[in-house]
């Protein structure tokens, strides 16, 4: 017997946690204004951007090390909208904390939205038994400022399950992004 990928991400989402906060459907439009739109959607789940926003500067010349990274690459931005410069780069995290069970592997797609407007939205895969609130990176590809709206939907997880649990988790590993809070840049 088979279930529907919406009633199945449901069933995880009310029973095991794997997001809060939930939006059991799709959310286009609040006070009066249009949304990019964001909650449950047939095949996934369309996540928010919360207001918390790391944006790349070249102000302190440094070099973007991932092995050793400063801190000072970035300039912190707090605000229901995000600028990102011309050929430039942002980080941010969602508002949904994501506890992703042991038989599940996660990824993320970029919403059409942005990406028509050359807004490139970057997540690498969600292991399983993985959790925290997730780092959302944003490119900007174009020569013009973009804009990112905090609180409205960016990126679409997509939720594979798997027959069986696989033998060692992320959890399992003690993997260094577990749990993360915030926005959280490379570690080592």
């Amino acid at each position: 017997m088979s279930i529907k990928c919406d009633t199945w991400i449901r069933q995880m989402a009310q029973e095991q946690g794997m997001i809060e906060p939930f939006v059991d459907g799709q959310v286009k439009y609040a006070d009066g204004q249009d949304l990019v739109s964001y909650g449950l959607s047939s095949y996934g789940y369309d996540v928010r951007c919360a207001d918390e926003f790391k944006v790349f500067t070249n102000i302190n010349s440094v070099i973007v090390d991932p092995k050793n990274f400063d801190e000072n690459s970035f300039v912190d931005v707090k605000s229901d909208v995000c600028i990102i410069p011309p050929n430039s780069f942002a980080l941010a995290r969602t508002v949904e904390y994501l506890r992703i069970p042991r038989s599940v592997l996660t990824i993320c797609l970029g919403k059409s939205t942005y990406a028509r407007c050359g807004i490139i939205v970057n997540v690498t895969p969600l292991e399983p038994e993985w959790e925290g609130h997730v780092t959302l990176e944003f490119s900007n590809t174009t020569p013009l400022p973009a804009k990112i709206y905090a609180g409205e939907g960016v990126a679409q997880f997509l939720f594979f399950g798997a027959d069986d649990e696989c033998e060692i988790s992320y959890k399992d590993r003690a993997g260094k992004y577990q749990g993360q809070t915030g926005v959280t840049v490379p570690r080592l």
